[in-house]
């Protein structure tokens, strides 16, 4: 992709790229089905996005992957963040 294309989300979004690829390719091969885990995708996930995840939904998160077998992926992890109480 365009290198402007990454500088223009880095500027609208405030996350950096670099952080996002590095992400991704840790997501590979990682076993989803494994709390721990996931944890620890939530927290990277949260710190990368600047958006603080409470031990209330960070639990529900983890719930719902591997307990109830949704997939991880940035779409549900942004979609319950940003869910109202």
């Amino acid at each position: 992709m365009d290198n402007n294309f990454f500088k223009n989300m880095e500027g609208k979004t405030g996350v950096n790229m670099k952080d996002v690829f590095e992400l991704a390719n840790s997501l590979q091969g990682a076993n989803f089905k494994d709390e721990k885990t996931v944890r620890n995708v939530i927290k990277r996930v949260s710190r990368i996005a600047n958006k603080p995840v409470n031990q209330e939904m960070e639990d529900k998160i983890v719930k719902s992957i591997v307990k109830d077998g949704n997939k991880l992926d940035f779409s549900t992890i942004a979609n319950m963040l940003n869910k109202k109480k």
